[in-house]
């Protein structure tokens, strides 16, 4: 199971929000490239980075800043926020980015996902954020009635890397991640997933491998890592 620690960014700075809301953030560094570095020099075998603002406008707001971690570090990066064309997904794969999230585009315009899939096979990822089992979208502002597991089956015949299936309510809180949830989606799909969302301490990390054999393949890292909850080496370790 591969750890994936997050840089969140928001005006160029990385943050981390409390269950998605952007009045929420706390700023954890003016230099998110020195994060990236600082993942690297840990051990980390991917990067997961989310343009917060472009999540919301729809459309990149921290491209410049994106592009020095790319050129920084030799990570791959994971990369969503704000990518709702294939103009952008093409844009962001040019610069270097190895995977491409796609989130409100997927259940907006499924037919992107699907071109993508078959431009970039194996570098579309989609990243599936819901709120008591129901999907969020625009960045988690807008909630919709689509359960989460019925929207990732509707992309089983796509050729997609992975879904990174995000619990709102636990995200940022460091409440421990949805064990239970993620299992539940794992075993539903025939798609790899990656769990997010509130993982508190390495006993998240030990509960999620104790399950990966449901389909679990990583784990995403955020705010315990800031907090130094959760040590990356440690955690790596583990894994």
């Amino acid at each position: 199971m591969i750890i994936i620690p997050a840089i969140d960014l928001k005006k160029g700075q990385a943050v981390r929000l409390k269950q998605g809301d952007f009045s929420r953030s706390t700023v954890y560094s003016s230099d998110p490239v020195e994060v990236a570095l600082r993942w690297k020099e840990a051990g980390a075998r991917r990067i997961h980075i989310i343009d917060l603002d472009g999540s919301v406008s729809g459309a990149p707001r921290n491209r410049e800043v994106i592009k020095r971690i790319v050129e920084a570090v030799d990570v791959p990066i994971e990369l969503g926020g704000g990518i709702r064309d294939l103009f952008t997904v093409e844009a962001y794969i040019q610069m270097g980015i190895k995977k491409v999230i796609l989130g409100t585009a997927a259940l907006k315009d499924p037919e992107v996902v699907h071109r993508a899939c078959m431009l970039f096979p194996g570098q579309i990822i989609i990243g599936i954020d819901a709120k008591d089992g129901m999907v969020a979208v625009e960045g988690w502002t807008v909630a919709t009635k689509q359960p989460a597991i019925e929207f990732a089956r509707r992309f089983e015949e796509y050729n997609l890397d992975s879904i990174i299936y995000t619990d709102i309510n636990r995200d940022g809180m460091e409440t421990g991640v949805n064990i239970e949830s993620t299992r539940k989606l794992a075993e539903s799909v025939r798609i790899p997933v990656i769990a997010s969302g509130g993982v508190s301490s390495l006993k998240d990390i030990t509960g999620l491998k104790q399950v990966e054999q449901s389909g679990i393949i990583g784990v995403i890292i955020g705010k315990a890592l800031y907090t130094g909850a959760i040590d990356l080496k440690e955690a790596i370790k583990l894994s």
